[in-house]
């Protein structure tokens, strides 16, 4: 474990040291201020507003943002249905791959247009070029800014006194897009397109193998089929948007997807990059930097105390390899030890549990091991991250969002402690922003653990299993959590690709998505209409390290202790059985 230490420290370290300057530069383009790319993108911001007949000057109560989100995400969403069902009579499918089918179409349908990215399926055997290009990597930009363009309102919120107006969303959603995501998808796409991820639109190739493989049967296989595809471009944005879906079915474990160390660094500190950049915009945002600060500290310790638990468990192995002698599970210059199933030799221990933690905290998904071989507690570590409701940093504006509901509950309470009405943000919060804020904390688990329930109660879903007991359950609620937590990623030995568990999942999606963002921008509008509070003795201050603890314990009171008892029944109950 000690000498995995330095690459996990460095690895925060870059993701801080990049994310700083981001976060202001996220705030200019919120503000509508000139930035460096200002003389390039301005022309182009005109042109698209002028086409859409969008004045980015025309505010958005509350109601009419929430309904621009929802019924774009909508059209998104019937489009998206449409490409999956009828792509095999559609061009670019030099594979002639069929249309899906009406349930996983639907499924793959939410799972993008919420930010989610599950997959019930394999991409390279699945969907043809037009549906990943001109499905899911649209839906990888919009989807994104959409989470971005409902923080930017909340913030409005905050700053704004005795208003009605939130800003446009749809001026909102072409900045969001135009100055952060593509720029930043370009430079990553072609650096990792430079290590030797894929980019064409070339048909599959076919290759002679370097030596047969006899079947069972003994028939000999001399050649195999090797996918391609426009991959490096759907697989930036897949990071930095904390998407996940992977271009290939085994995600970023495919070397065709990431190839080697440096491409594997790139993903990985694109997959938090955002996220911890929001918690700095919101500083800005709100005129007091403390604030962004102190969301970011709270984030970042639970992000470490979850990223010490899993390296500590994953680099220990499991008792089973460890116990006489088993296995060598240390490390040395010739192995990474610890526990190495379903991990990647080029990758090792530090860089896969590293991703593993970051891609759930992040609410991405993407992957570079297989989180069904982690050990319990280090696949716990990766469940609880996003039951907690995508607050660990979380996905790209709705992390942010998401903890700023978290806080709100946090100076509510502290607000009954001390017999004050609470105020946060030089606004009082009262009893309707209260009920947004439970929506906001209370979606993620409510969901998960219905959809948990309804499935493990369902006989067949047993068939769909890869493991029976503790791990059997372990893989229902990590499916249900990743989609309650829009991650998208799984516990690979899940086969979610039925009618029941592909609608179930997909519902419980696109609830998590909308509920909290609608409850999100209804807060936003309350307090916009608030006059400021002027701060006295008796406000508490929302950005020392008092209040960074609270915020913590709230998080963990409300998320991990609903979710105790499932927990108790899948990991915590595996981990008691192997050393038993």
């Amino acid at each position: 474990m000690t000498n995995h230490i330095p690459q996990y420290v460095l690895y925060l370290l870059i993701l801080v040291l990049l994310a700083v300057p981001l976060g202001k530069y996220m705030y200019h383009v919120m503000t509508g201020e000139r930035t460096f790319l200002s003389p390039l993108l301005r022309p182009v911001e005109k042109g698209l507003c002028k086409l859409m007949r969008v004045d980015p000057a025309q505010e958005m109560t509350w109601k009419q943002y929430a309904l621009a989100a929802v019924m774009f995400s909508a059209f998104g969403f019937l489009f998206l249905l449409l490409l999956n069902l009828f792509q095999g009579v559609l061009p670019l499918n030099p594979e002639g791959l069929p249309g899906c089918s009406w349930h996983l179409s639907f499924n793959t349908a939410a799972s993008f247009v919420t930010n989610t990215n599950w997959q019930s399926y394999s991409g390279e055997s699945t969907l043809s070029y037009l549906t990943q290009t001109l499905g899911l990597t649209v839906q990888n930009f919009v989807s994104a800014a959409t989470g971005i363009a409902v923080m930017f309102a909340l913030i409005r919120g905050f700053t704004r006194v005795k208003s009605t107006g939130l800003g446009s969303f749809w001026a909102d959603l072409v900045r969001v897009t135009l100055y952060i995501l593509i720029p930043l998808s370009i430079v990553v796409a072609l650096v990792i397109a430079s290590q030797g991820v894929v980019q064409t639109f070339a048909p599959y190739d076919t290759v002679d193998l370097l030596q047969p493989v006899v079947l069972e049967d003994g028939a000999a296989v001399t050649r195999q089929v090797v996918p391609l595809g426009p991959a490096a471009s759907q697989i930036a944005i897949k990071q930095l948007g904390t998407n996940g879906g992977g271009f290939f079915g085994v995600n970023s474990a495919h070397p065709f997807e990431n190839p080697n160390a440096l491409s594997n660094l790139f993903e990985m500190i694109s997959l938090l990059l955002i996220p911890v950049a929001c918690c700095f915009t919101f500083g800005y945002g709100v005129r007091d930097k403390r604030q962004g600060r102190a969301l970011f500290l709270a984030m970042l310790i639970l992000l470490v105390a979850f990223l010490g638990i899993a390296a500590a468990s994953e680099a220990g192995a499991t008792p089973q390899l460890a116990q006489e002698g088993a296995v060598d599970v240390s490390a040395s210059g010739a192995q990474a030890g610890g526990n190495m199933e379903g991990k990647e030799s080029r990758f090792g221990i530090a860089a896969s549990t590293t991703w593993g933690v970051f891609t759930t905290a992040a609410s991405n998904g993407s992957v570079n091991s297989m989180h069904d071989s982690y050990t319990p507690f280090g696949g716990m570590v990766e469940m609880l991250q996003m039951e907690l409701g995508e607050v660990v940093f979380g996905g790209v504006g709705c992390g942010l969002y998401g903890m700023v509901g978290f806080a709100i509950l946090t100076v509510f309470i502290a607000g009954l402690m001390v017999g004050r009405t609470p105020e946060y943000l030089g606004k009082k919060i009262e009893p309707r922003e209260m009920k947004m804020a439970v929506l906001v904390c209370l979606a993620t688990p409510v969901a998960i653990l219905i959809g948990t329930g309804l499935a493990a109660a369902l006989p067949a879903t047993a068939a769909s299993l890869n493991n029976a007991g503790a791990h059997g359950f372990s893989e229902i609620l990590y499916a249900y959590s990743s989609a309650g937590g829009n991650n998208g990623s799984a516990f690979a030995g899940f086969n979610a690709n039925t009618p029941f568990l592909n609608v179930s999942i997909g519902l419980v999606m696109l609830f998590v998505r909308f509920v909290p963002l609608i409850a999100t921008l209804a807060i936003a509008g309350s307090l916009a209409g608030k006059k400021k509070v002027a701060e006295s003795a008796g406000t508490l201050p929302t950005h020392n390290a008092l209040f960074i603890g609270l915020l913590i314990f709230v998080v963990l009171l409300v998320g991990a202790l609903s979710f105790f008892p499932a927990l108790a029944l899948g990991p915590i109950a595996e981990f008691f059985q192997m050393i038993a």
